[in-house]
Parts: structure tokens; C-alpha cells; sequence
């Protein structure tokens, strides 16, 4: 990298007001004033892949626009039958209600076969709506909500089900995050301003990232859910990066430098790595573009975005606030501490009691708390910190000689253990729960039951039959070919529906299994490959159940590709930072170690129902198919992060003594409690997901928790020191040729001599 690193550190350190005051303030304020003014377009525009149910959908649409959207239903169940006089009216009166929103095609169970269950206490009615964004939908369900509400006061009861009525709502994942980030940091490093600067230069970039992204979605598809993905890579990456860069400071300084050389150095060294590991970052999110759909290119470019800001932030403001801090880094007085313990407490009981009112009260006494320090003296005190560069002395110093002096047991230890974690990947099965997943009080899931009761799990995911050809008006045929479909073993009723068209006639059936079953998504393709084939007539299998069959096939052949180019150009940039063939080969598989882990663990919970009820999960279905693409680039990217800086600290040893063995254990000790503590944060970031209710969030922050957990405490701790013994100074080599061929990066930078003793 140029000496322009260093150049930009000194300008920080000698101009901080400058950077501070006059760059980043006005551009935060410019950018949140920009998008506050211009607005955001945020849209979820779920674009199936193409595919039998993308075919049936387009040919549902040009015979009807609602038809080939959104299907879902109005469910009435009474303890009188539905063909109570009484009973009847209020069904039919809110159908009307329905129909009088426009827009909405309403079918009447009591002219529709199938919609009416055989002791005649529970029917349906079908919804189907135009495909629009996820916005738009959730609209039209309060609508229907509100229009249907005189049913409630009725001796009905009413149900909304389906994709119109889901409510997709985040955890307080980012409030959590930053509380524990606190607590972490604090506890780890013993003085609140460390604590306190990788924390608001995250919440400052945070800020920045969000308005830049809120832009972005003016000019191209980015999904509602990019502002909470972005809130969580960005406070993730940010804490860390800078939290890297602090640490190196504070040695720096510990060891006698200066304070403008102390940020030099931290800036030319862990800067560097910052700035590599960011990259490599982005490179991951980025390679989600690889998959094609428009909402997975927007939450990528969405993060991506976010991973930039933290860089520049971490390089040009923190330098400055650091000099503006100066030496004071490391004083904590009681009273700070009596302080930010109140705050942290309130906190975490306001966001599990969603009540702020707490929050706001232990924010007083936390101002009360600073404001005792002038009337009690004993509050004024500093509490001493612990020294940061007798890394020769510390428990991770002495772990490392552990796995050092057992390389074989230590590799081969974790190195099954890992693969152990992985095994359930070998079934893993792509899909979406259905919302027989979702928590009891929500309506979905109760529209979800009372179909489940009265006709039969599979009624919640009927499949759309499209046909065309020459079976098109003719009634005897298509009612033939219903009556086929009926016979198909999983399918409990099929029935041609009514459809305005001269060109395509539609056949409803519905499955004996579930939408999330595998027998369901065995029955899609059993129809797809022989049914229908066999019939005669020409006809394409669609609706949302399929639809999601599609999506999952789909997903299911683009990961290998995902993985494969963001694995060989994470190979090449590591290849290229550290001159060498057999440490970037390790990164690799390492990293993918931790990701198999993750997916067997979701897999063995998810699919399995190995504990599902310890998490809430109600009961065992498919890995829903975003999850492992996402997984994989965030937590692959993220695992860069700490081999970047694990492995830049080793050659950075192993450049001053030559000596590997050295090294390697001086490289853990040193990144070690860094690590340790920036994981924790993001396992308790990712954890919070595990507190919601939705079984996707409850998926996903599982695998992201136990990656990366398993990433900063058997990977790092455990097989990197052991291969990085094994194979001695071997883990360096690089052939001459190659080595005269790549261009030179350095990443490890310009440092002092290290006064602490080396054993």
C-alpha cells in the first residue's frame, strides 16, 4: 500500500478539528439532509427465477393481473355450521366488504368446491391480489383487516392467512448489539473512551451508510430489510475495525511512543489490515450479485456500502479523535463506571421490556453519577488499566505454546470436531417454512390452524394447474384431467377454477402434506415430470408453493458458484498480501470449516429438530433458501477479517525474528483478547435474532452466532496455530517466479521495535 496511509494519519493527527469538524460533521449532515430531502425508495421486489411457476405466473397474468400475484385466504370457522342463515350472511357480507376494496378477486366458498370442510363448521374464502412490492401488499391487508373487522364482533371467527397478512418485523438486534458491545469492550480493555471511540465511529458510519444506502434505493431495487442488514454488517465491521486500530494505538503508546507516532503506526500496520480485511468483505458481498435476483444484488450492495464507510471512517476519523483524545485514552474514573453501568442496565431491561421510559431514567442516573464526581473525591479516582503489551505473559501467550507443543493432536482434535459439526450438511434441504412456523398469536399462524383442522395442512399451499392449448374450453377435458390430478398420490382434492380467459383454464389442487413437507416439493416435480406429461394436457404447476419450489432449485445451483468465486478471489488477495501459497490455501478451507459447522448445526436444529424448542422453534421443515448464500458471504467475509489481522501480526513476527515457532504464538497473543472480544459482540449481535419470532431470524442468527464463534475460538485459537507449527517457515514460501509476477502489497506496514522481552 502508498505511504499516502501515513501521510493521511499525520494530516488527522495534526488537523483533528479540521477532519472532524469540517469534513465528516457537514458530510454526515449533507448526506442525512440528502436523504432526507430526496426520500428512499426501498421496495422488496421478490422476481422468481425462471422457472414452470414464473411461466404459469406470466400466463395467469394475461388473463388477470391478480391471479398470477399474491394468493391468500379468509378463514371463518363457527361452532353452528357455515349454513346457518345467520353464520352465511356474515361470511358473505364480509366477501362483499372484500370486493368493495377493489382490486382483490374473492372466490365464494359457498359456490366453490373444496372451500367448505365436510362437517361444514370451517371455509375459506381464496384472496388473490396483483404482485406489487412487499409494501404495497402489506397495505392491502390492512385494508382487508379493517374492512372484515365487524366479524370479530360476531360469534364467527375470523382468520387472516397467507402472504397478503405476513408482518415481517426485525428484533432489537441493533440496540443489543451495541449494549453488549459496551459491556464487552470494557470488560476486555478496562477503560471506557477505548470502549467508547470504536463505538461511535460505528454509530457515525452507521448513520452515513444508512442515508448513502437510502440514495442507492432511488436508483435500484434494495428490499425494506437492507436497513436492519446493513445496521448489523456495519456496527459488526465498524467496532471491529476500529477496535483494531485503538488496540495498536494504546501499544504504541504503552511502549513510549509518542501520540502522533502511536497513531502513525497504528494506522500503517493494523490500518492496512483494516483496510485489506474490508475489501475482502466486500469482495464476498459482492459475489451475491452472481446469483441474479434483483433483492439479493440490493441487500449485497446495501452492506457492501456499509463495509465502505466503516473503512474510511476507521482510517481518517478515528486518527483524529484519537489525537484529540491524546493520552487520556486509558482514564477511567469511578464514577464513569457507575455511570455507564446504570445506562447499560436500563438499557438491556428496555429493550426486553420495550420501554423506554427505563432507558431514559437510567440515562439520569447515569448524569447524576458524573455530576457526583464533584461533590465525592473518591469518584474522581482512576482505575488502573491493565498493561496491553506483555503479550509474553498472558493466558492466550500460554495456550498457543499449548497447541504449539501438540501440533498433531491439536489439528487433528479440532479438525474432526469441526468436520463432526458439519456432517448434517450433507442432508441439507432448501426451502421455506410455512406459517405453521410462525409464533401463535399471529394471524397467519392462526389462519395457518383452523385450515390445518378443518381440511388438512396442504390446503394453506394449494398448487396453481395453468393451462394452455387446445384443453382450453373444453369442460370435459379439463374436468378429466382435474380428476387425474385428484388420483395422484399426495394430493388431497383438484378442481378446475373459475378464469376469464379463452386462452389458459386454471386446475386448484391441493396437497395432502404441507407447503414446507418434502413430500410436498416430491409432489411439484412428480406432477412436473409424469403427471402431467402423461395427460395430454399441456399445463405449467405455479402458485406460491411452487414458486418457492422453483426459488429453492434455483438457489440450490447458483451457491456452488457463489462459493467458488468468492473462495478464488479470497485466495488470490491472500495470495498476494502474504507471498505465500499454503497460509491463503489454509484461510480457505479453514473458512470453510466454519461455515460447515454453521450449516450443520442449523440443519441438525432446523431440519432435524434437534432442540428446536430450547430457540422456540415449532417444528422441523426446510432450510429456508436464502440463508446459507447469506451466511456464507457474510460470515466467509468476516472470517477474513480475523485471519487478516491473526495472520498480519504472525508475519510481522516472523519478519522481525525469523524465527515461526515465535511467531506464531506472539501473533495469538497479541490479536488474541481483540478477537475474542470483537466475536462476542457479533455473537451477541447475532444471537438477539435467536430472541425473535420469526423462524428465518431464529435460522439465520443461529448460523451466523455459531460461525463465528466457532471461527474466533477453534479456528483461530486452535487450527491456525497448529498448522502454522506444522509446517514451520513452509507456511511463507511462494515459488521465485510467482513472487516476481504478483504485484506488492503490504500489509503488515511500519512499526518500532517491540521493547517487550521475547523469550
Amino acid at each position: 500500500m502508498p505511504p499516502m496511509l501515513s501521510k493521511l494519519a499525520r494530516f488527522s493527527v495534526r488537523h483533528p478539528r479540521f477532519i472532524v469538524f469540517g469534513i465528516w460533521i457537514p458530510l454526515a449532515i449533507v448526506i442525512v439532509v440528502a436523504s432526507s430531502g430526496i426520500g428512499t425508495n426501498y421496495r422488496t421486489e421478490m422476481s422468481m427465477p425462471s422457472g414452470d411457476a414464473s411461466q404459469a405466473e406470466a400466463l395467469l397474468q394475461s388473463a388477470n393481473p391478480n391471479q398470477g400475484g399474491f394468493a391468500s385466504q379468509l378463514v371463518f370457522k363457527s361452532s353452528k355450521t357455515v349454513d346457518d342463515p345467520a353464520v352465511k350472511k356474515i361470511i358473505e357480507d364480509a366477501i362483499t366488504a372484500v370486493k368493495a376494496i377493489g382490486g382483490i378477486d374473492t372466490s365464494n366458498p359457498f359456490g366453490t368446491p373444496g372451500q367448505i370442510n365436510q362437517d361444514r363448521t370451517v371455509a375459506f374464502a381464496q384472496l388473490n391480489v396483483a404482485r406489487g412490492t412487499q409494501e404495497e401488499i402489506e397495505v392491502i391487508g390492512k385494508q382487508i383487516k379493517s374492512a372484515t373487522s365487524f366479524v370479530q364482533q360476531s360469534d364467527v371467527t375470523i382468520a387472516y392467512g397467507g402472504a397478503i397478512f405476513e408482518v415481517f418485523a426485525l428484533p432489537e438486534s441493533e440496540a443489543l448489539g451495541i449494549l453488549a458491545a459496551i459491556v464487552i469492550l470494557v470488560l476486555a480493555f478496562g477503560s471506557i473512551i477505548a470502549m467508547g471511540l470504536p463505538i461511535g465511529i460505528a454509530l457515525i458510519g452507521l448513520i452515513i451508510a444508512a442515508s448513502i444506502v437510502g440514495l442507492v434505493s432511488n436508483t435500484m431495487s434494495i428490499p425494506d430489510a437492507a436497513s436492519s442488514m446493513v445496521a448489523m454488517i456495519g456496527l459488526g465491521v465498524g467496532i471491529d475495525y476500529a477496535l483494531f486500530i485503538v488496540t495498536r494505538y494504546r501499544e504504541a503508546l504503552h511502549d513510549g511512543l509518542s501520540v502522533e507516532d502511536s497513531i502513525v503506526e497504528a494506522v500503517d500496520t493494523s490500518g492496512r489490515a483494516v483496510i485489506f480485511a474490508g475489501v475482502t468483505v466486500i469482495v464476498a458481498l459482492l459475489g451475491l450479485l452472481t446469483v441474479g435476483l434483483s433483492f439479493v444484488s440490493g441487500l449485497a450492495v446495501g452492506m457492501a456500502i456499509a463495509v465502505a464507510v466503516m473503512i474510511v471512517a476507521a482510517i481518517s476519523l478515528l486518527p483524529a479523535l484519537l489525537a484529540m483524545v491524546g493520552e487520556r485514552i486509558d482514564v477511567t474514573s469511578r464514577a464513569a463506571v457507575v455511570s455507564l453501568t446504570a445506562i447499560v442496565v436500563s438499557g438491556f431491561v428496555a429493550v426486553f421490556a420495550k420501554n423506554l421510559p427505563i432507558f431514559l431514567a437510567g440515562l439520569a442516573i447515569g448524569v447524576v453519577g458524573q455530576l457526583s464526581r464533584f461533590v465525592v473525591p473518591a469518584l474522581r479516582k482512576p482505575i488502573p488499566h491493565r498493561a496491553q503489551n506483555d503479550h509474553q505473559s498472558t493466558i492466550w501467550w500460554r495456550w498457543s505454546r499449548v497447541v504449539q507443543r501438540k501440533p498433531w493432536t491439536s489439528f487433528l482434535a479440532a479438525s474432526l470436531f469441526l468436520l463432526l459439526l458439519a456432517v448434517p450438511t450433507l442432508d441439507i434441504r432448501l426451502g421455506f417454512g410455512d406459517a405453521g412456523n410462525q409464533a401463535e398469536a399471529t394471524d397467519v399462524r392462526k389462519a395457518y390452524d383452523l385450515i390445518s383442522e378443518g381440511f388438512g395442512a396442504g390446503f394453506n399451499g394449494p398448487l396453481f394447474l395453468v393451462i394452455t392449448g387446445d384443453a382450453v374450453g373444453n369442460k370435459e377435458k379439463i374436468s378429466a384431467f382435474a380428476q387425474t390430478i385428484s388420483k395422484t398420490p399426495g394430493v388431497e382434492f383438484a378442481s378446475p377454477a373459475p378464469l376469464q380467459s379463452d386462452s389458459v383454464a386454471l386446475v386448484v389442487a391441493y396437497p395432502t402434506s404441507s407447503p414446507q413437507d418434502e413430500e410436498t416439493t416430491d409432489l411439484v416435480h412428480t406432477l412436473r415430470e409424469e403427471v402431467i406429461p402423461s395427460s395430454g394436457v399441456t399445463a405449467k404447476v405455479g402458485g406460491f408453493t411452487a414458486a418457492s419450489v422453483d426459488f429453492s432449485d434455483y438457489l440450490a445451483k447458483k451457491l456452488p458458484l457463489l462459493i467458488g468465486v468468492v473462495l478464488l478471489v479470497s485466495f488470490l488477495l491472500l495470495m498476494l498480501v502474504f507471498r505465500s501459497l499454503l497460509v491463503p490455501l489454509k484461510a480457505v478451507l479453514m473458512n470453510m470449516l466454519s461455515v460447515g459447522a454453521a450449516y450443520g448445526v442449523i440443519v441438525a436444529v432446523f431440519q432435524w429438530g434437534w432442540g428446536a424448542n430450547l430457540i422456540g422453534v415449532g417444528k422441523a421443515g426446510p432450510i429456508e433458501a436464502w440463508a446459507p448464500m447469506f451466511l456464507f458471504a457474510i460470515v466467509f467475509g468476516l472470517s477474513m477479517d480475523y485471519e487478516v489481522f491473526l495472520l498480519s501480526r504472525m508475519k510481522e513476527e516472523f519478519t522481525r525474528t525469523g524465527d515461526n515457532t515465535t511467531a506464531v504464538a506472539d501473533g495469538v497473543a497479541a490479536t488474541a483478547r481483540v478477537i475474542t472480544a470483537a466475536a462476542l459482540i457479533m455473537v451477541c449481535v447475532f444471537g438477539a435474532f435467536v430472541l425473535g419470532h420469526d423462524r428465518q431470524l431464529k435460522l439465520f442468527g443461529l448460523g451466523m452466532a455459531v460461525a463465528v464463534f466457532v471461527d474466533a475460538t477453534i479456528v483461530r485459537m486452535v487450527l491456525v496455530p497448529a498448522t502454522m507449527e506444522l509446517l514451520g517457515a513452509k507456511n511463507w514460501w511462494i515459488p521465485a517466479w510467482l513472487d516476481k509476477l504478483l504485484p506488492r502489497i503490504d500489509v503488515e506496514g511500519s512499526h518500532h521495535e517491540r521493547t517487550s522481552p521475547i523469550p
